[in-house]
């Protein structure tokens, strides 16, 4: 009985744990934005290891421009490092994740911003 109760515990501890698991943010994802007067569109490669993601933004895999964030929770920050003499459309974004979809808003004219996990 005393197995039993310790079991259920782990169970219990388990489920009220789990909400607070970020999603996994590795993989491809679509990007767009949506400003006052344009919609830009472009795709996403992100890796995550604990609350560091690293990876790429850009118009294409042949264009990527590096990003960096933290996520805690289900807040993900992303910031952008261009290369010099290149604008962007996003310096930072600030996204709230969910697991295939991330959506938020950027620090340029608070322009809505939205990221779709793409199926391998």
């Amino acid at each position: 009985m005393i197995r039993q109760l310790e079991w259920l515990s782990v169970l219990l501890l388990a489920a009220l744990a789990a909400p607070s698991w970020a999603a996994d943010l590795t993989g491809k994802w679509r990007v767009t934005i949506r400003a006052a007067d344009a919609v830009i569109t472009g795709k996403a490669s992100l890796n995550q290891t604990s609350e560091k993601v690293t990876g790429w933004v850009g118009p294409d895999e042949n264009d990527p421009i590096p990003v960096d964030g933290t996520i805690k929770g289900d807040k993900l920050t992303l910031k952008t490092h261009p290369q010099p003499g290149r604008t962007v459309a996003i310096d930072r974004c600030d996204l709230t994740v969910s697991s295939d979809r991330m959506a938020g808003t950027t620090d340029r004219d608070k322009a809505k911003i939205e990221f779709l996990r793409t199926k391998p």
